[in-house]
């Protein structure tokens, strides 16, 4: 298997997990919580997840932050802006914010598998301001406006 896409992953912690597929046809690449003891995360409320690492995307790529299924299903825990975003120019520490969805108090353990990272072409568009738009069938019709007749 082999890819033009090149992650450039620099370790900033010895304990820290690179990102690693799980299969050889998985789309995204595990996350891991690099942490010196387990956290819990209060019914309802964030916290911000070190995963001890800093990146370097190609130019026209960006990092989405996905939760994990298995995660989000058996205990509602998830990623309050999902998918994030790690843009290109990004070289901090890969930072993961959960929310504990669920109905009871979660516990982060160290190098618990934490979210998934899928690498996915970035397109800058160019903004043009216009005086009018093109007309559509749809036209301003919004939230849940399709499929209802």
């Amino acid at each position: 298997m082999s890819s033009d896409v090149q992650l450039r992953v620099k370790r900033l912690r010895p304990s820290a997990v690179l990102p690693c597929a799980q299969s050889a046809l998985a789309a995204g690449l595990d996350l891991s919580a690099d942490l010196d003891a387990p956290i819990v995360i209060e019914v309802g409320a964030i916290a911000l997840v070190p995963c001890g690492f800093a990146m370097s995307l190609p130019r026209g790529f960006e990092g989405q932050v996905r939760p994990r299924s298995g995660l989000a299903t058996k205990h509602g825990i998830s990623i309050p802006n999902s998918p994030g975003t790690i843009d290109a120019d990004y070289r901090g520490e890969v930072l993961v914010p959960l929310i504990n969805l669920g109905r009871v108090p979660f516990t982060v353990e160290p190098k618990m598998r934490i979210a998934q990272m899928v690498i996915a072409r970035a397109f800058t568009a160019q903004v043009l301001e216009v005086q009018e738009l093109t007309d559509t069938e749809r036209g301003a019709s919004g939230f849940g406006s399709t499929g209802t007749h």
